[in-house]
């Protein structure tokens, strides 16, 4: 089994939120691919990056987990990338870690 993580901004690169409604379509097409979701939407997470040695960036997310059984790793690639146009992102995070349920 396969836990699948993905790193969405709250804010774009001008400090402008996205709209409520593109997490919710991200929310609800996961939920009806895989059958569920999870997500960690009430208290942002906070992401720390050295961008060079004297310049930190900052920025708030939102996690939202799905567990998989099988992993489609091309579709996975182009969703990120679908991802990363939809919330105006360089680069945008999806992870995945093999679990074991206990």
């Amino acid at each position: 089994m396969y836990l699948i993580q993905i790193l969405l901004p709250l804010l774009d690169n001008d400090g402008k939120p996205f709209p409520p409604h593109e997490y919710e379509r991200v929310r609800d097409e996961l939920t009806e691919l895989y059958g569920g979701i999870t997500t960690y939407v009430r208290s942002p997470a906070k992401g720390l990056w050295k961008e060079s040695s004297s310049m930190t960036i900052h920025d708030d997310i939102v996690i939202y987990e799905v567990m998989v059984g099988q992993l489609d790793r091309d579709w996975w690639r182009a969703y990120r990338e679908k991802l990363a146009s939809l919330f105006r992102q360089e680069v945008l995070i999806v992870r995945v870690s093999e679990v074991s349920l206990l």
